[in-house]
C-alpha cells in the first residue's frame, strides 16, 4: 500500500490550494478517504472524508463551505480542494483510510501566511 500527498505550500491569506492523494496496492475505489490534518503543538483532526463512490461526503465545521473533497477512481486519487484560506488552517495535512489497520501518507505542508 503506497499513499503520496502533494500539492501543498505557502499561499497568503484568501488564497486556494489543492491538494492530491495517490494511491496504490490496493482496491482503491472500495474505500472511504479521509484527509486529515495536524497543526504544531495540537493533535491531528479529521477535516474531510468521501466514501468510495465518492457519493457521500462530510466536513469538519472550521472548513465547511470553503473545502470541497472529490475523487477520481479511474486515477486512485482523492483531490481536496481549498479556497478561502486562513493562517489557522496551516498544518501538515495527511490522507487516510482504514483496512483492519489505518494507513497514511507521509503528508503534505500547507502554510497560510502573508
Amino acid at each position: 500500500v503506497q499513499i503520496v500527498e502533494s500539492g501543498g505550500g505557502l499561499v497568503q491569506p484568501g488564497g486556494s490550494l489543492r491538494l492530491s492523494c495517490a494511491a496504490s496496492g490496493f482496491t482503491f475505489s472500495a474505500y472511504t478517504i479521509n484527509w486529515y490534518r495536524q497543526a504544531p503543538g495540537k493533535e491531528r483532526e479529521l477535516v474531510a472524508t468521501i466514501t468510495s463512490a465518492g457519493v457521500d461526503t462530510f466536513y469538519a465545521d472550521s472548513v465547511k463551505g470553503r473545502f470541497t473533497v472529490s475523487r477520481d477512481n479511474a486515477k486512485n486519487t482523492v483531490y481536496l480542494q481549498m479556497n478561502s484560506l486562513k493562517p489557522e488552517d496551516t498544518a501538515v495535512y495527511y490522507c487516510n483510510f482504514k483496512r483492519f489497520i489505518h494507513y497514511w501518507g507521509q503528508g503534505t505542508q500547507v502554510t497560510v501566511s502573508s
